[in-house]
């Protein structure tokens, strides 16, 4: 067995995952300096391997440009490869704060940023995020969320508090190897994202999917939600 990103798969399960996600990175998100110089940046200041994949990261960009963003709250910042992949999709009027608790990390992807040239697309808040949060001012057109996920429900309602009919919630890690099926998992992180995908699910104001994805990060998947308007 390997584990990989906190997700455990077989050696050749995992094998030909990454080697179809290689095959689709070459044809869609061929190598770039500007992700190739922040991934080494992460892996030299010793940050977990945590970021997304780079079609992953072509899909937030790809939502971004599909909705015409302007506006777009990232919760969990980590070294900044997420926040570039939006941060280059964003329009020039465009912006993005981004919330990281950790201070080497923040420190990590402030540097990421400014050597990319988007420092100005991008406002980095350090702090956990239920503390920074009511000091933000919405709406945002894309909510992401890839942070700790025993805090998700926190998160969630942050995220309905800072919206607009129209937003998008996008919601990383929630499958978790399958670990997601335990309901009596002893992990906070599971129950956080059960209770988190439960509340989603029933949420009069949302209208959500769950998809499970595979690749280089192993077996996982997103939930995305749009905001739907209050009924009158």
């Amino acid at each position: 067995m390997c584990r990989l990103n906190n997700i455990t798969s077989t050696e050749p399960e995992l094998e030909k995952w990454s080697a179809v996600d290689a095959w689709f990175t070459a044809l869609f998100a061929p190598a770039e300096d500007i992700f190739e110089r922040v991934l080494a940046a992460n892996v030299e200041a010793g940050l977990p391997a945590h970021d997304v994949s780079m079609m992953q990261g072509k899909m937030l960009a790809f939502f971004i440009t599909l909705m015409q963003a302007k506006t777009i709250l990232e919760i969990g910042t980590l070294g900044g490869f997420s926040t570039l992949w939006m941060a280059r999709a964003l329009p020039a009027e465009g912006r993005i704060t981004t919330l990281e608790a950790d201070e080497q990390h923040a420190r990590v992807a402030r540097q990421n940023i400014h050597n990319a040239g988007l420092s100005d697309r991008v406002d980095l808040r350090t702090g956990k995020a239920l503390e920074v949060l009511p000091s933000l001012s919405g709406p945002f057109d894309i909510i992401f969320i890839d942070a700790d996920k025993k805090n998700n429900p926190g998160y969630l309602d942050w995220a309905l508090r800072l919206s607009r009919p129209g937003t998008l919630i996008i919601a990383d890690n929630i499958v978790r190897g399958g670990a997601i099926l335990e309901a009596q998992s002893p992990d906070d992180n599971v129950q956080g994202i059960r209770t988190f995908l439960s509340r989603v699910a029933n949420h009069p104001h949302l209208t959500a999917t769950a998809l499970q994805t595979v690749g280089a990060k192993g077996w996982d998947g997103f939930a995305l939600a749009v905001v739907t308007p209050a009924k009158t």
